[in-house]
């Protein structure tokens, strides 16, 4: 990946992530933007979302309220951000955080079992 898209990935994460916490406080202590993926000729960009505990409803509840928001959003990107295309966003759940947890908690349970006086 160019250092490009690099820069326009996390200049887009920053900029909804600071916009959702000055707008929207109460429903952005839960949610973290956690990343951006530009498309090579900036047209389209995921951006990956996750939210504290790991609660499948939640999630969805957030999905949704994040894509009621995208017209707004999409313009706060356009507005603060100078580029000749303002891309079209999605946003997704990003799993990985919940994943590091599951494993981590695997790993010590298999430690705590070879730790065990026979």
């Amino acid at each position: 990946m160019s250092n490009r898209l690099l820069r326009v990935n996390e200049l887009l994460q920053r900029e909804i992530s600071a916009y959702l916490r000055k707008r929207y406080t109460s429903e952005a202590t839960r949610l973290t933007i956690s990343g951006a993926d530009v498309t090579g000729d900036l047209r389209e960009a995921k951006i990956y979302y996750s939210v504290v505990g790991s609660d499948p409803e939640e999630i969805a509840k957030m999905g949704r309220w994040l894509r009621s928001k995208l017209t707004e959003i999409r313009g706060v990107v356009a507005k603060n951000v100078v580029m000749r295309h303002v891309p079209t966003l999605t946003f997704h759940h990003d799993a990985s955080g919940e994943r590091a947890v599951r494993i981590e908690t695997l790993l010590d349970q298999i430690d705590r079992q070879g730790k065990k006086p026979e």
